[in-house]
């Protein structure tokens, strides 16, 4: 019986803490459980795996390799008297029909699985796409033979897409580690503009198959699959899946990636507190991740972990599965106090970790992409996540403060040569990647000489054996720090345009410094790609030389603008660009720097920027004061002061969003050092001290994009590397520095 819903029953009753199913303690004080070890037998070959799933059928099965079952026994308990009682008690009978209804229900976990699987295909969910019913097809009689394809572009015969609107049968796209395609099916979509394939050797009798829509960007069901086959002479009685589904490749890519973790990580596993893994819930690698690390930092300790019986007594939620500081404690509880890391029993075969559904269900409910079962960009995560906890914290310590920092951008007029300084908040620094300052230059291009002349000879490179660039992290702090040439600046001196020099520093230094090396951009097609480098970074970092010191004596600072500077952005440049999917404040951006010479030129700016952090904030002409010239629009003032907000908040938060009264109200709580009544209190606060750090935690990803791949993290615990690769923590000789995504850096004291 699904142990879940066991967890309902108590909730229902509120039995103490287990409402929220933190505190198994309680539990077996009202719930017999008793193990028999039985014996496992097994019949026939191993089970393939076909499915992204755990506990359906196709999937993974969570009990698999049970060497025992549970006996159970209910009970009900009477609150505030705490009096219990069998089931069979007559005390009690008017309460046994809600009792058994609960009891014999599914638990809410496999109801919301199933829910998310209606109408996938092996284990992914996928919308029906818009082509379905306007699919253009060519009359150019092609006929797809059965069995056979190859590329007509190369002599690949595996990993095939037949266009549906023209039968080109094309290969796929190149995997990360060196197999798969030569990119001709995405090359004929970028040429052609037909939008959807079908992986051949997919295509089953039920007129099931892989098919991806390239505009669309995603995998995609076609409910008219069958007809647009027939128009290529395709008969799916007669067809047969002969080649891997997409879904059955990342999962043997995943397979793959766990079998690296345990050849490079052959230590051992490791038990206690601290290290207790995380069960993948779906591609929620990239989540697992980033809270193994918020967790190994102290201020998330003591607040979530450190006084968790405390936070449950005074919280009072009415909904605690959706409450911030529950979840937030029950899974520090779950992932610090040791009681889920504990030796193997005899006959599992690998840890069970900590499930966080409830958690991942409260922090991604309404988010486009987190609430989903793809996979996501782990720094985008990060962020997400505090601005979450900031909203959530508005009334008690900020654990997020240990990640805060002030940036100091300096402008300097390239006509008067005065100075303007502007300072805004982070709590990530970005670092560009400068591939022209790799120490190894001459070994990666032998190296890509020498795969040039395997593949002239049809023979494929080894992907246990790649030679990429090395970075050294100082030329990245260097790239990030560089003086950069401002076009378009208007200079409050000349009251004119002109050119400018804007260099970057820290104002103040964290406690804890993240770093996001910029590894993800997009190819010129706009197919999203990660750079293959490997950055030296080092044990100990010092970045005192980034301080910067706002005005100096010898420095003039530009004068206050006197009125509002004249200047047009065309809108037939910002429309397309906000069509393709680029914010509106980017795009006004793109148009401005480009001073409006068509959208090409503005496509090629927004692409050379999108990892800018500041790329979707409100559009300010360089050089000018937006809080002088702003006015707020005062039906949207009135509908957020309506809110309990102040003028000043209101106005702040209008002014940040473009006058968008619902971006303003979130921008109020993900800003909350900004939105103070008063302009003293606005002032928000920095920690402090040395710019020397210690790295004690990072984040990698392996795979070729943000859309795919896999997400493990590095973390030094009592003085010892530790890796958590989901449920599986261990112990680690060597971790891989070199191929980190986000580096967590405590200072040295």
């Amino acid at each position: 019986m699904c142990a879940l819903k066991h967890s309902l029953v108590l909730e229902k009753m509120n039995c103490l803490c287990t409402l929220i199913k933190l505190e198994a303690t309680h539990i077996y004080t009202y719930l017999g459980k008793k193990i028999d070890i039985t014996p496992t037998q097994k019949d026939g070959p191993e089970k393939k795996i076909t499915r992204l799933a755990i506990g359906v059928e196709g999937g993974f099965e969570p009990d698999d390799g049970k060497k025992y079952e549970f006996k159970e026994s209910y009970s009900i308990v009477l609150m505030p008297t705490l009096a219990t009682y069998s089931l069979d008690d007559p005390e009690v009978a008017d309460k046994l029909s809600a009792v058994k209804a609960i009891l014999e229900a599914d638990c809410s976990t496999k109801l919301a699985e199933l829910e998310a699987l209606a109408g996938t295909w092996d284990g992914e969910k996928r919308i029906v796409t818009k082509h379905a019913d306007n699919l253009k097809q060519l009359n150019n009689g092609v006929k797809i033979p059965s069995s056979g394809w190859q590329c007509s572009m190369c002599d690949l015969t595996s990993n095939l897409w037949l266009n549906l609107t023209d039968g080109a049968v094309l290969c796929g796209r190149k995997f990360f580690d060196g197999t798969g395609g030569n990119d001709h099916a995405v090359q004929h979509f970028s040429r052609t503009g037909y939008p959807l394939a079908v992986k051949l050797g997919t295509i089953t009798q039920e007129g099931k198959a892989d098919v991806f829509s390239y505009d669309e960007d995603d995998m995609v069901e076609d409910p008219n699959l069958v007809q647009h086959l027939a128009h290529f002479g395709i008969n799916i009685s007669a067809m047969r899946k002969t080649d891997k589904s997409m879904i059955e490749l990342e999962l043997e890519g995943n397979q793959k990636l766990g079998e690296w973790a345990t050849m490079q990580e052959a230590t051992g596993p490791i038990f206690g507190p601290g290290y207790t893994g995380m069960r993948n819930l779906g591609n929620s690698c990239y989540m697992n991740s980033v809270m193994q690390v918020i967790f190994s930092i102290e201020d998330f300790e003591k607040k979530y972990f450190e006084n968790f019986t405390e936070t449950f007594l005074r919280n009072t939620s009415t909904n605690p599965v959706q409450d911030f500081e529950i979840q937030m404690t029950k899974l520090g509880t779950g992932l610090l106090s040791g009681k889920y890391s504990k030796p193997l029993p005899e006959g599992s075969k690998e840890p069970r970790g900590i499930s966080p559904n409830m958690f991942k269900n409260m922090i991604s409910k309404g988010h486009p992409e987190f609430s989903t079962k793809h996979q996501q960009d782990a720094q985008e995560f990060f962020l997400h996540f505090l601005t979450t906890l900031q909203r959530n914290c508005r009334n008690s310590t900020d654990p997020s403060e240990c990640f805060k920092f002030k940036v100091e951008d300096r402008f300097e007029c390239g006509a008067s040569h005065k100075v303007n300084y502007t300072y805004r908040t982070e709590y990530c620094l970005p670092l560009p990647i400068p591939l022209d300052s790799a120490i190894n230059k001459d070994e990666v291009q032998a190296y890509k000489n020498h795969v040039k002349e395997l593949e002239s000879s049809g023979l494929k490179p080894d992907p246990n054996i790649i030679v990429r660039p090395i970075i050294k992290l100082q030329s990245c702090l260097e790239a990030f720090a560089k003086e950069d040439i401002i076009e378009q600046f208007f200079s409050s001196a000349i009251n004119a345009k002109t050119t400018a020099k804007k260099t970057t520093l820290l104002s103040t230094f964290p406690d804890y410094l993240m770093l996001h090396l910029k590894k993800f951009m997009l190819k010129e097609d706009w197919t999203p790609m990660k750079l293959d480098v490997a950055v030296d970074m080092p044990d100990i970092l010092d970045i005192r030389h980034l301080k910067g010191h706002g005005l100096q004596d010898w420095e003039t600072p530009l004068p206050e603008l006197e009125g509002k500077p004249d200047f047009y952005l065309d809108d037939a440049i910002i429309q397309p660009l906000v069509d393709m999917g680029f914010p509106l404040e980017a795009a006004k951006k793109a148009a401005f720097f480009t001073s409006n010479e068509g959208l090409d030129k503005a496509t090629e700016w927004v692409m050379q920027h999108v990892g800018d952090s500041d790329f979707a904030d409100t559009f300010v002409v360089p050089g000018t004061n937006s809080d002088k010239n702003f006015v707020p629009n005062e039906e949207s003032l009135s509908m957020i002061m309506g809110m309990g907000f102040t003028k000043t908040q209101a106005t702040k938060a209008l002014k940040e969003t473009n006058n968008e009264v619902d971006r303003a109200v979130d921008w109020i709580f993900s800003h909350p050092e900004a939105s103070s009544s008063t302009e003293e209190e606005s002032q928000p606060e920095f920690r402090d001290g040395s710019g020397v750090y210690r790295l004690v935690g990072f984040i990698s990803h392996m795979g070729t994009s943000t859309m795919v791949g896999h997400y493990v993290c590095h973390i030094l615990r009592e003085g010892h590397w530790v890796i958590y690769n989901d449920e599986n923590v261990s112990l680690c000789s060597n971790p891989p520095r070199l191929l980190g995504y986000l580096y967590l850096y405590k200072r040295v004291e």
